[in-house]
């Protein structure tokens, strides 16, 4: 008897997906303009490597205090209150910025970066089993993926507006700061917008596919999907876990010297160097597009593996400082990377019964990899640039790992 093939998702969920996948784009805006942010205030605050680092760390350690409890607001009070929640700390967050520029504080700046990420981790915490949950389980990884290719286009509108308003040949050398207020409470003003228009959205009811996966996932069967073990005991998810945490490192790490790299490496100047940070998050539209095909064909895990291996040849090349070869394998990185965020968060959830929404909040939480790492990097990015791209291999050691074995659901005996 032939199968039939799972739909992408059901008619009923069609608007209910689109509103979700915004969710992503707007994330991603804010997570590729806190890299612009940095050489900004190295340019203004007169800041150095290291120090402007502290931006990724006030962003990504938000998701370390946030993470688990956004996943226990939304066990308790479902998903559309999670993503309401999300938009207001990510609004507020970006109104600081106002009394931050007028202070002229990188301190006061961290706070309200701290606040919007508090925002952005609610709504992942939300969004990424939101989105699993419009449809059957065995598509959930191409829901997943799909979302996340307009996160992509979101980090390559991030860079272009950040650079127009932040990178300028005007900008650059000023130390006003009310290009950043202007800027912030734009974007501000359109979540605000994007949270009134979920207050009237009307979601059909959901049933969390993860909860029936033994009834539809023919790789389920046998798999102890109940609650009777605990979270911590599911190998694949701890993995997970651990390798969002090192993803996430070497992803924030990569984009926030990325301009850096092409100023002190390639010897652009700032304005050339954040306008080529739109084809470098391109890049990474590009290989979610592509992932996304891929899937169709080859196991997310195997593709997270063999992506994994690109990267760490990519990070050997760029380390090498020949020019245009290495600055095009910097590119590349950020292709590589374009499937993992998702594939991992996706792989870790299977069949975890009803440990699925904590399971999001603590894989949600591994982001804080993006916190601690930059400032590590930074270190040696303040002496060599290139030098520290051999810094994330270990993290893709990790990724590959993951994806290569540790990605298997146990099964009971």
């Amino acid at each position: 008897m032939i199968q039939q093939k799972p739909a992408f998702t059901e008619k009923q969920f069609v608007v209910t997906l689109i509103f979700v996948t915004s969710l992503f784009l707007m994330w991603g805006v804010l997570h590729s303009m806190s890299d612009v942010l940095n050489k900004h205030f190295q340019n203004v605050l007169n800041l150095s490597k290291s120090q402007s680092g502290l931006i990724q760390f006030s962003v990504f350690g938000a998701y370390f205090i946030m993470s688990i409890p956004a996943g226990y607001f939304m066990k308790k009070f479902g998903y559309k209150p999670g993503v309401i929640l999300g938009l207001a700390l990510f609004a507020g967050g970006l109104f600081l910025f106002v009394p931050a520029a007028n202070a002229a504080s990188f301190t006061f700046f961290r706070i309200a970066l701290f606040i919007m990420g508090c925002g952005m981790a609610t709504l992942e915490t939300v969004a990424h089993p939101f989105a699993a949950a419009l449809g059957d389980q065995r598509t959930s990884d191409l829901r997943v993926n799909f979302a996340q290719a307009f996160n992509a286009v979101g980090t390559m509108i991030g860079p272009a507006i950040g650079t127009f308003f932040l990178l300028s040949t005007d900008n650059v050398k000023s130390t006003d700061l009310t290009s950043v207020k202007t800027l912030y409470v734009g974007i501000g003003c359109v979540i605000v917008l994007i949270a009134i228009a979920f207050l009237f959205l009307r979601i059909p009811a959901l049933t969390d596919p993860h909860v029936e996966a033994a009834a539809v996932d023919p790789d389920a069967v046998n798999v102890d999907v109940a609650p009777t073990k605990k979270l911590y005991q599911h190998r694949h998810f701890v993995w997970a876990c651990a390798a969002q945490f090192f993803n996430v490192a070497a992803q924030a790490g990569t984009w926030a010297y990325f301009i850096n790299y092409g100023v002190d490496v390639m010897h652009f100047s700032n304005e050339k160097a954040g306008n080529l940070m739109i084809v470098f998050m391109g890049m990474m539209a590009l290989g979610r597009i592509v992932g996304t095909y891929l899937m169709k064909f080859i196991a997310p895990n195997k593709l997270l593996a063999a992506f994994a291996c690109g990267s760490i040849l990519m990070c050997v090349i760029v380390a090498q400082n020949f020019g245009w070869p290495s600055y095009v394998a910097l590119m590349m990185i950020n292709f590589f990377f374009s499937i993992m965020f998702p594939t991992i968060f996706s792989l870790g959830l299977k069949n975890l019964g009803s440990h699925t929404q904590q399971a999001s909040s603590f894989i949600a939480m591994g982001v804080v990899g993006g916190a601690v790492f930059p400032l590590i990097m930074g270190q040696v990015a303040n002496h060599n640039v290139a030098q520290a791209y051999y810094m994330p291999i270990i993290c893709y050691v990790v990724i590959f790992l993951f994806g290569y074995k540790f990605y298997k659901v146990k099964k009971s005996a």
